[in-house]
């Protein structure tokens, strides 16, 4: 999670795009959360690979491993150098059975760890196959090759960012092996050549299949993400109990946080609204508000607003970053 998420800006300036949240939780969080009630045994540690964030992000990150059990390791990736090279930042941690997850997306599947297999390789069939790495099989059902953004068509099974290794050794010296010999496609250290090497040696991968593969890279998409991740957990408890909703319709499914304050509005439904967010007159649908924001007399729709935001005005779709304010 090293990049900027420059697609989501502004969001994106005061915090890394992983930390964003959907439904009330960092994309990142629910992702860890998701992959280790998957996984059948101890998750031990969590490392995580970022840029330069600041301390309170790896305090943040810190605090969702240690809510899991798990050890927290911070890696610092300085220059964008490709996949291979981001995840050899976190070489101390990759030893027995590794998890690699890229923490700008939100999946829903079967996550099932078939510990007898070298490695699974989660897969999604997507129109365009040349904005991805794609794998293809052979007859059994174990991948044969590994290919990075194929400018001709060769497979439209689209690697989606989530990988399983039964021994974290063995993709450790096929990066290693990477970076030592300045092998780049594309002019970057690509995970798919260390995958290509492995099974080259000898090594089996077999592809897990996505249900429902939620991108997080811009406005659009994270609000999407958010109405969907809302339907999956309706039959929870999304409204904090610390919440007020005086004279105010909410139409589920909708998140609103801890002494959120909503007088006078109609909210919903697939909203999400921070803690300590301020809602007065307004009507909003299908949007995100975060934290310790304010908005009066509006109208929202398919909108973001950041934290310590406040926005006032008319019927809007609208995209307003941390600390920023707008009035119409």
């Amino acid at each position: 999670m090293a990049g900027r998420g420059s697609r989501l800006r502004p969001h994106t300036l005061t915090v890394p795009k992983p930390l964003v949240p959907v439904a009330g939780k960092p994309i990142v969080q629910r992702l860890v959360e998701d992959l280790a009630s998957s996984f059948v045994g101890e998750v031990e540690e969590i490392a995580f690979i970022i840029g330069d964030f600041g301390d309170q992000v790896e305090k943040d990150l810190a605090e969702i491993a240690k809510n899991l059990g798990a050890k927290c390791s911070v890696y610092h990736q300085t220059e964008p150098l490709g996949t291979a090279h981001a995840i050899l930042c976190a070489e101390d941690s990759l030893d027995g059975n590794v998890i690699v997850a890229f923490a700008d997306t939100l999946f829903r599947a079967d996550f099932n760890f078939d510990k007898n297999l070298d490695g699974i390789i989660w897969t999604q069939q997507v129109e365009d196959p040349s904005a991805y790495g794609v794998v293809k099989l052979d007859n059994e059902g174990f991948i044969t090759d590994f290919i990075e953004k194929p400018e001709t068509f060769v497979s439209d099974k689209a690697i989606v960012g989530i990988y399983y290794f039964s021994d974290g050794d063995n993709l450790k010296k096929e990066l290693r092996y990477l970076l030592d010999n300045d092998i780049k496609d594309k002019g970057e250290y690509q995970l798919t050549n260390a995958l290509e090497n492995m099974k080259a040696k000898g090594l089996k991968f077999k592809p897990g299949v996505i249900d429902e593969w939620l991108d997080c890279g811009n406005k659009k998409a994270v609000v999407y993400s958010n109405q969907r991740v809302l339907e999956f957990d309706k039959e929870k408890s999304l409204i904090d109990s610390s919440a007020k909703t005086d004279g105010s319709i909410i139409i589920p499914p909708c998140f609103i946080g801890a002494n959120a304050n909503i007088t006078n509005s109609i909210v919903g439904p697939h909203v999400s609204i921070g803690h300590n967010t301020e809602v007065v007159n307004s009507v909003i649908k299908n949007s995100v508000i975060q934290n310790e924001s304010r908005v009066t007399n509006a109208v929202l729709e398919d909108s973001m607003l950041g934290n310590k935001a406040d926005y006032s005005g008319r019927s809007s779709v609208i995209s307003l970053g941390d600390y920023s304010n707008y009035s119409s």
